[in-house]
């Protein structure tokens, strides 16, 4: 007896077979971020994006990290270092420089000791420089790390192995594998935001912030303390709110159609930071405005409006969580 099902499985190829599946898995995903954006329609509505849900439950509820560059080194603010007070000046020894090649450096270099007092500080004991009267006074309430080595000190590869744990360029940020571990439940704001003090940002680039071999949704977004808060974000001209949003369903569609032919996972990134990025020109804005903050909280951060500082930055990452 002829069997209609198994006359049509005989003409699927393996490959065939793993693309519609895929596209099946995808259509299911797609399903479920659709779902939730009409679950963002009904009033009182608490939004979860389930794509950055974490794998255990998390016990951190928000993350922000300083990366101060340019800042007097670790001997100078939280190493004591008496050794080098009592070798100062003295040339380096054979051993630390034998079978080495260090950049920039030429001849023998001497020892420099620091030139600034320490004193222990907290139930630890931690050691605090003269430079930091403020921070040793709350040493009980936060923890310093002086058991990690390098043996990269240019700058750029410096920075990729703090932010992503290898010199070389291709692997997710800390900020990723945070986004990553602990998801978000802001629908209208990135889960990782990235402030830049500096005209110039980190050395590294923005691989600081990139999301590796993660998928793009946990990429680091950029803010901006003047000007638009993001690239881009603003309607350009001619274009208002409505005309935007029957551009992005038009967009919508083409992806869904590309997404059923190629069923790659990268498209639904796409559809979710469009529509991310259609929401984030109400909440950006709105959160970017230091100038709603009261101005004994302003004057307590040194903080000025439409500047770019790290001052501004701080209070600006203090409204973000």
């Amino acid at each position: 007896m002829d069997d209609p099902y198994l006359d049509m499985m005989h003409g699927v190829t393996r490959r065939r077979f793993l693309r519609n599946t895929g596209v099946g898995l995808g259509a299911a995903a797609l399903s479920m971020l659709m779902k939730q954006d009409a679950h963002a329609a009904i009033p009182g509505a608490i939004d979860i994006d389930h794509s950055l849900l974490p794998h255990f439950a998390a016990k951190a509820k928000h993350v922000i990290y300083l990366h101060m560059e340019g800042s007097p080194p670790q001997q100078d603010l939280f190493e004591y270092k008496p050794k080098l007070n009592e070798l100062n000046g003295q040339p380096c020894p054979e051993s630390m420089m034998s079978k080495e090649r260090f950049a920039f450096i030429k001849g023998h270099p001497k020892i420099l000791g620091s030139p600034y007092k320490f004193s222990q500080h907290g139930p630890g004991g931690a050691w605090f420089s003269e430079l930091l009267p403020n921070l040793r006074s709350i040493a009980d309430k936060i923890t310093v790390i002086n058991s990690m080595t390098t043996d990269q000190f240019n700058h750029a590869p410096a920075q990729l192995l703090l932010y992503t744990g290898s010199p070389r360029m291709g692997r997710p940020s800390m900020g990723s594998w945070i986004t990553y571990g602990l998801g978000t439940e802001n629908q209208d704001l990135p889960g990782f935001v990235v402030l830049v003090s500096g005209a110039a940002g980190p050395s590294s680039g923005k691989n600081a912030w990139s999301s590796g071999f993660l998928p793009t949704v946990h990429q680091g977004v950029q803010c901006r303390s003047t000007g638009d808060p993001v690239l881009y974000l603003s309607d350009p001209p001619g274009m208002d709110r409505p005309g935007r949003r029957r551009s992005l369903d038009a967009l919508r569609d083409l992806n869904e159609m590309q997404m059923e032919r190629d069923a790659d996972p990268e498209t639904l990134t796409r559809i979710s930071q469009y529509e991310l990025a259609y929401r984030m020109q109400v909440s950006v804005p709105e959160v970017m405005d230091i100038a709603a903050e009261p101005e004994s909280i302003r004057t307590m951060y040194g903080a000025t409006p439409g500047t770019a500082s790290l001052a501004n930055n701080c209070l600006l990452a203090r409204r973000l969580v």
